[in-house]
Order: C-alpha cells, then structure tokens, then sequence
C-alpha cells in the first residue's frame, strides 16, 4: 500500500509487511490518481497491519491524536489493531506546512479455531492464578511501552524458526468448547528443542516463565515495535542484552498454554497487536 502526496510537506506511506515481501508474494494494485496528486495502493493498511511512513526530516506525526516518533531521517511506523476501525487520521506538521489524511482501514474476515484438551486451569483459572496473570500483565505492557530510538523497526525481519503454520493471527478461539480472546501471533509448529533466533535486532525487555505463555522472551526493535517468542523450552538470553537479527534467544518447545510444541511468534506496536506474517519473507 502506498500513499504519497507532495503539498507543503511530504508523506509517503508504505505497507512495511508489503515493504519486505517479494514481489512475487505481494503485488500491490495499481494505484489511482486524484487531481490534488494523491497516489493509493491497498496494500497494508488493513486491520492487524504495520505500516512503514517517511516524512520529511523534522517532521512531528500523530495517529489519531496520538503523537508517532519519527526518526532522524523522517521514518516512522504505524499499527493497525485486529478489530481497528473503517478510518484512521494521520497528521504531519513539517518544517514545510501541515497536512492530514484519513486512512482507509481494510476490514478482514478471521478464522475460527478450535482447541480441545487443555487443562481446565489453562481456560479458566482460579482467583490466583488470575492475580498471576495480571501481574504478568503488566510486565508485558511495561515492555511493549518503551518508545526508544533504535533504528532496527525499519529493517527487514527474518523468520525466528521454519516449520508448519499452525495458528495464525486474528483467529477466534474456542478452547474447550469455550469462546475465547482471539489468536493475536502466528504459531509455527516445531519439535521440542529447535533452535529460535530474535527476527530482528534490538534489545530484550523481557526473559521470563508466565503463566499462558510459559517461557517468554520480548525484543524491543525501536519505535514501540517489538516481537514476542512464546513456550520456549529454553531461554538463552537475558533481559537488557543487545541481540543482532539471527541470534539464537531459545529452545522452542510446549510451556505455557499449548496442546503440543511450537513457537508463537507476536509482534506489537506498543500495546497494538499486529500481524506477523506480512512481515517475514517469503516461505
């Protein structure tokens, strides 16, 4: 997806998951031309999307009324939640002028999931093991909180493990028969013990055994965006370490809630969980 205008200041906005897949895999639409020189593509700015901006240098970017770091070089990201709205308003103030558009967000349709099996405690826990999970909470959105400089948001991502898509994000889930939040990661399933590296570089903001997850590794990648490496059998990193893209963080493997082994991959703009499969290359 692409938007481009050029007024008193410059926007261009880009589908980052279409940014980074071949063209093979994702071919944006031809654009079409208004008299006031806007170009849109339809790619990327859907429900669940990331997308990649550029403005001029200098330039203050807010999503909605909220305020978006820009990079030294005009860069920036924005994210698109599972159940975001039909429109979205984006402003940049320049050293040039201001201009604002609305964004049209593509609606979805999601999958249903079902999964039975799951011990009783793992569907609906008791009064402490809630006060667990809320605590556990709280670190999670400490971590997705930070609005750090690094610049690795803007760089290609690289699959953390291969294997079989076995849960993809947005889906509704039905565990033990009974309605639950939706799926917001993509699960890839893996044998006890395969090797799982960090799909980009950053720093880790979390390294810890949760309650639903079991062993839980976050990355922060700049910018609020981070990603998120759920039933790990092992961790292999520590929280406040710097990791480089492909650097091997854990085992994959069945802790936390999960009816056999596999990886749940989860990528957020800050509290905003958006999907990762755009994101990765082609499989």
């Amino acid at each position: 997806m692409i938007i481009s205008r050029r007024a008193a200041a410059t926007l261009l906005l880009a589908a980052a998951g279409c940014a980074r897949q071949p063209a093979a895999e994702a071919q944006p639409a031809a654009a079409t031309a208004t008299p006031r020189g806007l170009s849109i593509g339809p790619e990327g700015l859907s429900q669940g999307g990331l997308a990649l901006g550029q403005a001029a240098p200098g330039s203050r970017v807010t999503l909605d009324g909220r305020a978006v770091r820009v990079a030294p070089d005009g860069r920036f990201i924005v994210g698109f939640a599972r159940d975001a709205g039909p429109v979205a308003r984006l402003a940049v103030s320049g050293p040039g002028g201001s201009e604002t558009r609305e964004l049209a967000i593509a609606k979805r349709d999601w999958d249903i999931q079902r999964l039975n099996g799951l011990p009783p405690a793992m569907v609906s826990p008791n009064a402490q093991q809630l006060a667990r999970i809320q605590a556990e909470q709280k670190r999670i959105n400490a971590a997705r909180a930070d609005d750090s400089e690094m610049p690795f948001f803007a760089e290609p991502f690289a699959w953390p493990a291969r294997g079989r898509i076995s849960g993809v994000y947005g889906s509704q889930r039905i565990l033990n028969g009974e309605p639950r939040a939706a799926h917001l990661g993509l699960d890839i399933a893996t044998p006890t013990g395969t090797p799982c590296s960090s799909m980009g570089g950053g720093r880790v903001a979390l390294a810890a055994d949760l309650y639903f997850t079991g062993n839980t590794v976050i990355i922060q990648h700049g910018h609020g965006l981070t990603s998120l490496y759920a039933h790990l059998s092992a961790i292999e990193v520590a929280e406040g370490a710097g990791v480089r893209q492909g650097q091997r963080i854990g085992l994959t493997g069945a802790t936390g809630r999960v009816t056999g082994p596999h990886l749940h991959l989860g990528v957020s703009w800050f509290s905003t969980a958006v999907d990762p499969r755009p994101l990765l290359p082609a499989a």
